[in-house]
C-alpha cells in the first residue's frame, strides 16, 4: 500500500484539495473559520513553503500537515501562540532549532492508509535536511476525560505510555517513535482533553 502514498509541498495551486481535506477530515459541527482560509494557506507558503505538506493516494488528495521552525525552550504556549493563530508568520523562526507540527489531517476515507504515518516520516526527513534537533507537536490527548476523576494528568500520560491505556491520539504518536516531554495546560480549547497538550519529541539522530 505504501508505495502508493506519496508527499509533496503543496502550493497555492492545492487550497481547493487542502479545503476538501479539511472539510472531510473535521465535519461539522466542527467550526468552519477553523479550516484553513486562503489567506492563511497563502501565509503558509510565503513564510515556510518547505513545512506545508500534501499527502496524495494514488494522485488523490488524502492528507495533509503544516509546521514551522521555533526555537524550542519549554515555555509554556497555546496553540494560538505557537501557530500565529495559523498564519506562521508572526511565530516562524528561520533560525530557530525545531520544527513544529500545527496540524495533520486525513480524509476518513483514506485512514488506515498509511498517511499519517507518511507524513511525519516526511517532517522527520525535513528535520534531517535542516539540521535542526527536534520535531515537536502538541499532542492532544482525547481519551483523558474518560480517566480524568481517577488519574491526574500526568498520571494518564505514563499510563499511555506504558500501554496500560490507549489514547487515540498520543498512542499514535508513541507509535511514530515520538515521546512526551511536557505537559501544556491550556493549550487548545478541548473538551475531550480538558484543555491539556502533550508536547511529544522526535530526536534528530544525527545530532547529539
Amino acid at each position: 500500500m505504501q508505495e502508493k502514498v506519496t508527499v509533496r509541498t503543496y502550493t497555492m495551486d492545492d487550497f481547493n484539495k487542502l479545503l476538501t481535506i479539511q472539510k472531510e477530515a473535521f465535519p461539522p459541527p466542527f467550526p468552519e473559520d477553523l479550516w484553513w482560509n486562503r489567506e492563511q494557506i497563502q501565509a503558509h507558503v510565503d513564510t515556510f513553503p518547505q513545512g506545508g505538506m500534501i499527502a496524495e493516494y494514488d494522485g488523490a488528495p488524502a492528507g495533509s500537515a503544516t509546521s514551522l521552525i521555533i526555537k524550542y525552550d519549554g515555555s509554556p504556549h497555546t496553540w494560538e501562540e505557537v501557530a500565529d493563530n495559523g498564519y506562521i508568520k508572526g511565530s516562524h523562526e528561520p533560525d530557530g532549532d525545531s520544527l513544529y507540527g500545527i496540524d495533520v489531517c486525513v480524509r476518513p476515507k483514506f485512514r488506515g492508509q498509511g498517511i499519517a504515518g507518511a507524513l511525519y516520516e516526511a517532517r522527520k526527513k525535513l528535520v534531517v535536511e535542516l539540521g535542526l534537533k527536534r520535531y515537536l507537536a502538541g499532542c492532544r490527548i482525547p481519551n483523558f476525560h474518560e480517566h480524568a476523576e481517577d488519574m491526574s494528568v500526568e498520571e494518564y500520560v505514563e499510563k499511555v505510555v506504558s500501554g496500560e491505556i490507549k489514547d487515540l491520539v498520543l498512542s499514535f504518536m508513541l507509535r511514530q517513535g515520538l515521546k512526551p516531554i511536557q505537559i501544556m495546560e491550556g493549550y487548545l480549547d478541548d473538551e475531550e482533553s480538558l484543555n491539556y497538550a502533550v508536547i511529544v519529541e522526535w530526536r534528530n539522530p544525527e545530532i547529539e
